[in-house]
């Protein structure tokens, strides 16, 4: 039998700098050294050896569906949602309502936001 555990998370984006300024703005990630190549990917540490895989694709098509989301998981969510709202980031729960937070049916609270290139971010108190 196999056992695995997650490794990183990938993105293509159109412009890698921008990508990287917020990544570390909103979420307070350490860029680390891209080991893979000497390609442009930066390459940020989430935590516990989990990685955030920035990719330029300046020229690519970007689908967006907020079905297709990662989720990162803080013990302390009211108090991201405040630095949300600090850093002017427009937030929603899983239905589009803006501002607000979601309480899943197993008590899990999150709330959904867009990086620069659109894709979907879920931030849940399931620390």
């Amino acid at each position: 039998m196999f056992t695995f555990s997650f490794n990183h998370i990938a993105l293509s984006v159109k412009k890698v700098n921008e990508s990287v300024q917020f990544y570390q703005k909103v979420f307070q990630l350490k860029e680390i050294e891209n080991t893979a190549s000497d390609s442009k990917t930066r390459w940020l540490s989430i935590n516990e050896g989990k990685q955030l895989h920035l990719i330029p694709r300046p020229n690519a098509e970007i689908k967006i569906n907020k079905a297709v989301h990662f989720a990162l998981a803080t013990s302390n969510l009211d108090s991201f949602i405040t630095h949300l709202e600090k850093l002017n980031i427009e937030y929603s729960d899983w239905v589009n309502s803006p501002n607000k937070d979601y309480i899943r049916k197993d008590g899990i609270k999150q709330v959904y936001f867009q990086d620069p290139d659109g894709y979907w971010i879920e931030v849940n108190n399931n620390a």
